[in-house]
């Protein structure tokens, strides 16, 4: 599965968010999902399968419990991929900085001659 259609889902999306900040348990990241999304387990673990064959997370046994988390490589990729197009907002940005700056600067004089009483 392409990352676009692995992120294109909001519940793979939210699931990928618990998983940021560290390694989580299956349940634990079950019960959140299920409460927010209103989804049956079996269609959460069919997400972090998904997730997981996509190469998105890596998962570990822990005596009982399955732990999660996430594998950067695909975002990274999806990153790279997007940075041209970051490329050229950032010089639209800079170009719309110049034009601000510009107009700040004319408007500045213009209050200027009227305090002088030009």
């Amino acid at each position: 599965m392409h990352a676009f259609d692995v992120l294109g889902d909001p519940v793979r999306r939210r699931l990928l968010e618990l998983l940021a900040d560290g390694e989580r348990p299956a349940g634990e990241i079950t019960a959140i999902v299920q409460a927010e999304f209103g989804v049956s387990q079996p269609a959460v673990s069919q997400h972090l399968r998904v997730l997981r064959e996509s190469g998105f997370t890596s998962v570990r046994p822990v005596g009982a419990r399955r732990l999660y988390a996430i594998d950067s490589a695909p975002l990274q990729e999806v990153d790279d991929w997007l940075e041209r197009f970051r490329r050229n907002w950032e010089e639209s940005y800079e170009k719309l900085d110049d034009v601000l700056e510009g107009l700040k600067e004319k408007e500045l004089k213009k209050k200027g001659r009227k305090k002088d009483g030009g």
